[in-house]
């Protein structure tokens, strides 16, 4: 189902819809409507919400509150290290990083797909040792590719469990991250 962020889309197609009907509009009137049928006032508005990462959903006609996404926040002591393991070794891609000025705590964030961690020098900000649960399709693969890499210091291995099975890896810092496929009903 479509949302909020798929505003430009709906908009061409409403346009098309109307079109077939007689009815033409132009590109900035349907990216109007869209907005209008969104409940905001005007496209610019609408805009502004899609061009903000992590801006919150926009409720739906009933209020319904829906959680986009979950980003673990770990713990970390030293940024060269942590690029090294989650880039270098996980298949991440460093997205940005944040220090309030020079020599002041890293504040990063990794991401692989949909997937996103957030890595962080600042005290307080994660508890070492945290455990996290990733769902994953293809647990075998990925365990190939790691297993393909050149990374003295892990070498996971493929744990099988009456719920699944998990490649579960433990960061420079003592963070685990457990990647499971679950089996399916059927498999049961």
């Amino acid at each position: 189902m479509r949302d909020y962020r798929d505003a430009k889309a709906m908009a061409a197609s409403l346009k098309k819809a109307l079109a077939e009907k007689s009815l033409h509009v132009g590109h900035s009137e349907s990216l109007e409507l869209i907005a209008k049928a969104f409940g905001l006032d005007n496209w610019n508005v609408l805009a502004a919400k899609i061009g903000t990462p992590g801006a919150a959903a926009l409720p739906d006609e009933g209020g319904t509150i829906r959680f986009l996404q979950t980003i673990p926040v770990f713990r970390i002591f030293d940024g060269d290290k942590a690029k090294e393991f989650y880039c270098g070794y996980l298949g991440f891609t460093w997205k940005w990083e944040h220090r309030v000025e020079e020599n002041t705590p890293l504040y990063a964030s990794v991401v692989r797909g949909p997937l996103e961690f957030h890595l962080s020098q600042h005290h307080g900000d994660g508890s070492l040792g945290t455990v996290v649960f990733i769902p994953v399709m293809g647990v075998e693969a990925f365990h190939r590719e790691l297993a393909a890499k050149d990374y003295a210091f892990l070498r996971p291995v493929i744990a099988q469990h009456s719920w699944g099975r998990s490649v579960s890896v433990t960061d420079p810092f003592g963070n685990r991250i457990r990647f499971t496929e679950l089996k399916s009903r059927s498999d049961s």
